[in-house]
This record gives C-alpha cells, sequence and structure tokens, in this order.
C-alpha cells in the first residue's frame, strides 16, 4: 500500500518534503481490531507538532493522520461491532482505558504518532475507537470533524458557556470555524467575537455568523466570558485574557505552543490579565465519548467545513502550505 511516512524531524520553516512516499505492506487486524481502506484523512496542526518535535513520536518511522474516514475492510476475530462495507472514523484516540478520563491517562495512545495512521491507503485500529459516520456526511466533510470538530466541541464545553454568554475564538483555521457553527446551534443567543491575523480569516468568520471580527490584538466591543484559543503562538494567549471579562475562562485548546513568540509572555500583568478569578484551562486530547457524541450533532446541525483537498501523494504541499500560510478552513487528502 501507498502511505506517507515520516522518518525524522524537522523544521517546516525550511523543509518542503518532510515525509517519505513509500509502499508498505497492508497491515492485518489484530483480534479486536478493524483494518479500515481509508478514503480521506484531515491534515490537523498536530502533525506539525510532531514533524518539528513537540509532541515527537516514539519512535520513527512512523505514519501520520489521525482524521480518518473509511470502509471496514476487514475484521479482527473478536469484533462483532462491525461490519466489512460499513463507513467509519478515527480520531486522535487510538486507544485507552474506557474510561471517563481516559484521554489523561498513561494508557492514551495517539492515532499517527504513537502508532500508524491515515496518511496511508489503509489502517488498523481497536474496533471500539471506530465511529459510524453518519449518512448525510460526505468522506471529506466527516475527516476533520473527527479532530478538528470534536475537540473543538470539548473546549466549547470546558468554557462552560451558557446561552446568551459572550464566546470568543482566537485563531480561525480548522477547529475554530467549526466551533463557531457549533457555538451559534447551541448558544443562539451568545455573541461571537473572533480574533484572527489577516483579512481574510475575519470575512470568513463574518459570513459564518461572527457579530465581531479583528486582529488578535484587538479589543472586543465588551467583555467576553469565555474564549478558546486555537493557535500554536504565545501571543494570542496574553490577549485573550485582556479581553475576558472578570470571572471569564480562557481555554486553550493547542497540544503544543511553538517557541517563537514565548517572550510574549513577559507582557503578562497579573493585575490586567489574571486578576478578578478571570482563568485559564488546557484541553489535553479527546476521548471517544466526545467524537461519538459529536458526530451525530454535527450531521444534525449540519456542519459544514471549508474543505481544501489534496491527493494523498501531495501530503508534504499541504503540511508545508498550514505551516506557512493563512489558514481558511480544513486541508483533507484523498485517498
Amino acid at each position: 500500500m501507498l502511505a506517507m511516512q515520516m522518518d525524522r524531524i524537522v523544521s517546516l520553516a525550511d523543509e518542503d518534503r518532510p515525509l517519505s512516499a513509500v509502499e508498505l505492506p497492508v497491515p492485518e487486524p489484530a483480534s479486536n481490531e478493524i483494518l479500515i481502506k481509508v478514503n480521506a484523512c484531515g491534515v490537523c496542526h498536530t502533525e506539525i507538532d510532531e514533524i518539528e518535535g513537540r509532541t515527537p513520536p516514539p519512535h520513527l518511522p512512523v505514519v501520520l493522520g489521525h482524521e480518518v474516514v473509511g470502509t471496514v475492510a476487514d475484521l479482527g476475530v473478536e469484533v462483532s461491532s462491525h461490519r466489512i462495507g460499513n463507513r467509519v472514523g478515527v480520531g486522535w484516540i487510538h486507544s485507552s482505558t474506557g474510561g471517563a478520563h481516559e484521554n489523561l491517562a498513561p494508557q492514551f495512545v495517539a492515532t499517527g504518532r504513537d502508532v500508524n495512521g491515515g496518511y496511508a491507503e489503509f489502517m488498523t485500529v481497536p474496533a471500539s475507537y471506530a465511529y459510524v459516520i453518519p449518512d448525510s456526511l460526505e468522506d471529506v466533510q466527516a475527516a476533520p470533524l473527527l479532530c478538528a470538530g470534536a475537540i473543538g466541541y470539548r473546549a466549547l464545553r470546558l468554557t462552560e458557556l451558557q446561552n446568551g454568554q459572550r464566546l470568543g475564538l482566537t485563531g480561525f483555521g480548522g477547529s475554530a470555524h467549526i466551533v463557531l457553527q457549533l457555538a451559534r446551534h447551541l448558544f443562539p443567543d451568545s455573541r461571537v467575537c473572533v480574533f484572527a491575523r489577516d483579512q481574510k480569516s475575519r470575512e470568513f468568520a463574518r459570513s459564518l455568523g461572527a457579530e465581531w471580527a479583528g486582529d488578535t490584538t484587538d479589543r472586543a466591543p465588551q467583555g467576553l466570558h469565555a474564549i478558546i484559543d486555537t493557535t500554536p503562538a504565545w501571543t494570542p494567549v496574553v490577549q485573550a485574557l485582556a479581553n475576558l471579562k472578570p470571572g471569564g475562562r480562557l481555554v486553550i485548546n493547542a497540544i503544543r505552543k511553538e517557541e517563537a513568540d514565548k517572550s510574549a509572555l513577559l507582557a503578562l500583568s497579573y493585575h490586567e490579565h489574571l486578576w478578578l478569578e478571570r482563568e485559564i484551562k488546557s484541553v489535553a486530547n479527546i476521548t471517544g465519548a466526545d467524537i461519538a457524541e459529536f458526530l451525530p450533532l454535527a450531521a444534525c446541525i449540519p456542519i459544514r467545513s471549508e474543505i481544501q483537498t489534496y491527493p494523498l501523494q501531495n501530503a508534504n504541499a499541504a503540511l508545508v502550505s498550514l505551516k506557512r500560510e493563512p489558514v481558511t478552513g480544513a486541508k483533507v487528502l484523498i485517498i
């Protein structure tokens, strides 16, 4: 089978081909696993964190990709929950304890980092961590929902937002543009403000229903009850805290932060940014329950992602674009 494989840690600032196209054997499912013929796989910023060494795979080489949609091609001998030909999805969680806090457990295994993922024609996963894709969702629409959407759903829940309270989104890429649609459905009386560096992203946010959109360093018309940060940088964290009203909560939805602008933290003022019971909460990984709950909701709303597609062989181009260019919507590999 064709796969795009990571075999070294490099900086995407100056490396255009971080992955290699290789031929690998089609994996065989273990007794509790299914074999998936991959149809589509989303491209996530976490893959950049893997390639650049902020969340490095425990071993190399490895096949990246954790926003996977495909059809069941084979079943392990113990599997009865799926049928060959069923359409399923796989997210960042490849396996864990199955408990309510499995995202925090040391047994957490990440798809496309700790084990091979979906930048390939086939992959395997434990049957209990493959989720039925609603019929109304096309493959390319469903792929970013498996991580960008589901982790956005988790982040929105962690804000503890109530209908009518004001929400901010800083960074407006693959996850935030899904969260905006989700928030408008769940909290119809809440105003949503978006902070993004480029004008195109701000216009895109307004087209999806954001009441206000400004630069990362701007101030919203009113203090916000909650803000979700989906950027890889530190400056938006400090600026978001300044936009919170007293008692507000900043939820950081990023697996790692880059070092480039870490000096921005020197501008952090206890009085301006943290006092009056403002707080920060991080999102760590994802649970199977997050994905299982979110997919039917996304189909019901329905959530529609802005999609840019690439052939599997062009995964490097997709990653370089995600690293170096403004992001509008999501990128998806077609296998």
